[in-house]
C-alpha cells in the first residue's frame, strides 16, 4: 500500500507539472523523496536510503560529458551554418509533389545529425510547416511526417541522449545498437516511406518558396565546408568511434567554420557554447535558428539523474518484486517482447516523458531477459523499439507535448506520425539474426 500511494502521488505531481508547464525535474524530486519515504517505511535508514539513491544516479554519470557535447555541438551547428544548410537546400530543392515525403526524410536527416526531436522540429520543423501553411497542405499530415522523422534520429543517432541512454543502462556498445536499430527500422521505414508518397500525392504543396530560405542566404554562409561537423559525425561513426571522440572532432571543425567562413568573433563563439547560439536579428529566422548551447543541457542531466537514482532504491528495497513477478507469467503467456511493449505502454502513460519510462521498463524486465537467456543487445534493441517510440503516443507526454506546440499543431497530428507506432508494432516479429539465438516468441523455448 506505501508503495501505491508513492506511485499516485508522483503521478499527480507529474499530470500537475504538465497542466501548470512546470519543469519535470519537480515531479521527479517529489517521486525521489515519496519512494524515499516507502524505503524508511520498509525500514531503511537515511545512509542506506542515500547510498541507495547515488548508487542508481551513479549508472547515469557516463551520460553527462555527453550530454554536456550535445550541448556544445547543437550550438556551433546552428552558428557554423551546417543547420542552415540542410535546410535550405534541403527545403530548396524538394519536388512540390512529395512535400510530405520529403518532410519527413529531410527531418530524418537532421534529426539523425543533431540527435534531438526537439531541436529538429524547433529548426527544419518550423520551416517546413510554414511552408505546409502556406502552401495549403494538410497541417496535421506534414507535421506527423516532421514529428517522423524528429523520432528516426532521436531513436538511432549517435549523438542522441535517448541512444545514449539505453546504451549505458544495458551496458551495450552504442554503434551496435545504432546498428541494430537500422536493421529493425528499415521494415517501418519503407512503409512509412510508401505511406507519405501517398498522402504526398494526396496534399501536394501549392508553393515551394519563402521568405525564410532568403533569411538564411543573406545571414548565413552556405559554403560546402559548412556540413563537415555533421560529415565528421557519420563518418567516425561508421568506423564505430568512439562517440565522444567524435564529437570532439566535430566541435573542433565546427568552432573553426565558425571563425574563418561566417566570420564570428571567438568571444561569441565562446558565449555560443555555454549559453546557446543568438541569431542578432531582426527576422523570424533568429527564433528558429537560435539555442543549443552547455546549458540547455542542464535539465536534461539533471533530469536522467534523477530519475536514475529510483533504480538504486527499487533494486535494493525490492519494491517492484510484485510487478515484476506479474510481469514473468505474463512474458511466458505472449512472450518477452510483447511484455516490454505492455509495460513500456503503461510506464509511458504514466510517466509523461521519455527518459523514466525507458530506466522503468529496464528495470522491471531486465531480470526476465537474464532469466530466459536473452542478452543485452536483445534488451536494448527492444527498449529502442518499445520505450523510446511509445512514450510520444501520449499527448500528455512532455517527448510529443513539445514538438507538438513547437509545429503549432495538436493532438490530431499523432497519427499521422506512423513511424512512431510501426516501429514497436512491426517489430512484434523479429528475424532470427537480430537475436543471439533463435526462439519462439509465442511460447519463449529456446531453439540452440
Amino acid at each position: 500500500m506505501d508503495f501505491l500511494i508513492a506511485v499516485i502521488i508522483f503521478t499527480l505531481s507529474l499530470i500537475f507539472s504538465i497542466f501548470k508547464n512546470i519543469s519535470t525535474i519537480y515531479p521527479l524530486l517529489i517521486g525521489m523523496f515519496s519512494f524515499s519515504f516507502v524505503a524508511t517505511h520498509r525500514g531503511y535508514n537515511t545512509n542506506s536510503i542515500v547510498r541507495m539513491l547515488l548508487s542508481g544516479m551513479k549508472k547515469a554519470m557516463p551520460l553527462m560529458p555527453i550530454f554536456a557535447l550535445i550541448g556544445i555541438i547543437t550550438a556551433l551547428w546552428r552558428a557554423s551554418g551546417s543547420i542552415s544548410f540542410f535546410v535550405y537546400y534541403g527545403t530548396k530543392f524538394m519536388n512540390p509533389d512529395y512535400f510530405i515525403l520529403f518532410a519527413f526524410l529531410l527531418s530524418c536527416l537532421v534529426s539523425f545529425a543533431l540527435g534531438t526531436s526537439f531541436g529538429t522540429a524547433g529548426t527544419i520543423g518550423i520551416v517546413l510547416i510554414v511552408l505546409a501553411k502556406g502552401g495549403n497542405v494538410n497541417i496535421n499530415a506534414a507535421a506527423g511526417a516532421i514529428i517522423s522523422g524528429a523520432f528516426f534520429g532521436d531513436r538511432c543517432s549517435p549523438t542522441s541522449s535517448s541512444a545514449n541512454l539505453v546504451a549505458a543502462i544495458t551496458e551495450t556498445n552504442l554503434y551496435d545498437n545504432v546498428k541494430n536499430m537500422f536493421k529493425t527500422g528499415l521494415i517501418p521505414f519503407v512503409f512509412t516511406v510508401i505511406f507519405y508518397i501517398f498522402l504526398s500525392k494526396k496534399y501536394p504543396i501549392n508553393i515551394t518558396s519563402n521568405s525564410l530560405l532568403n533569411d538564411i542566404s543573406n545571414y548565413f554562409n552556405l559554403n560546402i565546408v559548412t556540413v563537415f561537423p555533421a560529415l565528421i559525425i557519420f563518418v567516425l561513426a561508421s568506423f564505430k568511434k568512439n562517440v565522444q571522440t567524435s564529437m570532439l572532432f566535430s566541435i573542433i571543425s565546427a568552432f573553426f567554420i565558425c571563425i574563418f567562413v561566417q566570420n564570428m568573433a571567438i568571444e561569441k563563439i565562446i558565449r555560443s557554447m555555454l549559453v546557446g547560439f543568438n541569431l542578432e536579428a531582426d527576422s523570424s529566422l533568429s527564433n528558429i535558428i537560435s539555442g543549443g548551447g552547455l546549458m540547455s543541457m542542464i535539465s536534461v542531466s539533471f533530469i536522467v539523474l534523477i530519475a536514475s537514482s529510483y533504480t538504486g532504491i527499487f533494486e535494493e528495497t525490492g519494491m517492484l518484486n510484485d510487478i515484476q513477478g506479474f510481469l514473468v507469467k505474463m512474458s511466458n503467456k505472449i512472450g518477452v517482447y510483447l511484455t516490454t511493449a505492455f509495460t513500456s505502454i503503461i510506464t509511458g502513460a504514466f510517466c509523461c516523458n521519455q527518459t523514466l519510462p525507458v530506466l522503468l521498463t529496464q528495470q522491471l524486465m531486465h531480470k526476465i531477459y537474464e532469466e530466459k537467456g536473452y542478452t543485452k543487445k536483445d534488451m536494448a534493441i527492444d527498449l529502442e523499439n518499445t520505450a523510446i517510440m511509445i512514450s510520444e503516443l501520449f499527448p500528455w507526454s512532455i517527448a510529443i507535448a513539445v514538438p507538438l506546440a513547437t509545429l503549432s499543431v495538436d493532438a490530431s497530428s499523432i497519427p499521422f506520425a506512423i513511424y512512431l507506432y510501426l516501429v514497436p508494432l512491426i517489430n512484434i516479429i523479429k528475424l532470427p539474426e537480430f537475436k543471439s539465438f533463435n526462439y519462439n516468441r509465442s511460447n519463449n523455448n529456446i531453439v540452440e
